[in-house]
């Protein structure tokens, strides 16, 4: 009778654990889902006598100080101090100085309480190679909008992994002589840092996959996101949407990149996606037969997200700001597609 007892008691304790348990790991997965719902902190935005840093921590900036400067006068007639990085102008072969330079200018912004915004003044190649050597524990006591587009996706993706939002758009070297050949950047760029709504409507395309959806939006260059995979600075796109953009590929390169992320797991839970402009694309000697529009349509068949053409995103002049890590809504029709920001 006792040995009986024993093992009933046994029974119900073992019962009561994988009760417990299993109830806590319901929690567990459950607290990591609203997780990845939670709005990302927005730093404050800009205003009349705020500071915004001017850094270079990717390509060399040779012969580039006309548009630095004309950076600077354009902050300046909207009321914004400016600070550049002492390393701006160095030069290390293919890049704006060492990557101890490069990173020591961008760990100053980062760290500088004074400072609202780093605006980047241009891409091409280097940023991963400081991105393991910033330390964020100062920018999380006062963060700030980082700024640019193009190799400034490794930033954009590991500030959004840190939990803020950031900005793809406009960078120095991409001002013009004439404003107004890019006063759509412009104006979006000012909407976005000073606060104002933002919202686009998008040229319809037959080629687009209609839908609605709702999510972060995250993203920028495909070679970039490609880069970080099976990294830390890899983003998880679950229930986010993805914006992507390009230059200068061949159609069988932005296939290869597609499938790569596909493999990945990139597209398995995301809620949609949006194609900015793919720029210079290439032509191979085996042609690949199909527009660009199909060659995403086809990549992205197994899933049934919808799918946005026509943003004017990337490396065109015509480069208009998105607000990374915050909530949109994506309408996606044949004629037209929206993309409202949440205030």
């Amino acid at each position: 009778m006792y040995i009986y007892n024993m093992s009933k008691n046994r029974i119900i304790f073992i019962l009561c654990c994988v009760v417990f348990f299993c109830g806590k790991t319901n929690g567990i997965a459950q607290n990591k889902a609203s997780l990845k719902q939670e709005n990302l902190i927005q730093p404050n935005y800009l205003k009349a006598g705020d500071t915004v840093a001017i850094v270079a921590p990717s390509g060399i900036l040779k012969n580039k100080t006309d548009e630095v400067d004309q950076a600077i006068a354009l902050l300046k007639s909207w009321n914004l101090n400016v600070i550049v990085g002492d390393h701006v102008f160095k030069q290390d072969n293919h890049f704006a100085g060492t990557d101890e330079e490069r990173c020591e200018d961008f760990q100053n912004a980062m760290d500088n309480p004074k400072i609202s915004a780093i605006w980047c003044a241009r891409g091409g190649y280097g940023t991963v190679r400081i991105l393991d050597k910033l330390d964020y524990t100062k920018f999380k006591l006062k963060p700030k909008w980082i700024i640019g587009y193009s190799d400034i996706t490794a930033l954009h993706n590991q500030v959004h992994n840190q939990g803020f939002e950031s900005l793809h758009a406009i960078m120095c070297v991409s001002l013009t002589k004439d404003l107004d050949d890019i006063k759509e950047s412009l104006s979006t760029f000012k909407s976005a840092i000073f606060g104002d709504s933002i919202s686009y409507t998008l040229e319809g395309s037959a080629y687009n996959r209609t839908g609605t959806s709702f999510g972060q939006l995250v993203g920028g260059n495909l070679t970039m996101l490609h880069t970080m995979l099976g990294s830390n600075t890899s983003i998880d796109t679950s229930e986010k949407i993805l914006f992507i953009e390009e230059i200068g590929e061949y159609k069988y390169h932005i296939d290869r990149m597609l499938q790569s992320l596909k493999r990945a797991g990139y597209f398995k839970n995301c809620k949609g996606v949006i194609v900015g402009d793919m720029t210079k694309m290439r032509k191979n000697t085996t042609l690949w037969g199909k527009p660009f529009e199909q060659l995403v349509i086809d990549a992205l068949s197994d899933y049934d997200f919808p799918i946005a053409f026509n943003m004017h995103a990337g490396h065109e002049k015509d480069n208009r700001a998105l607000i990374l890590g915050r909530r949109v809504e994506l309408v996606v029709e044949k004629d037209a597609s929206t993309i409202v920001f949440e205030n």
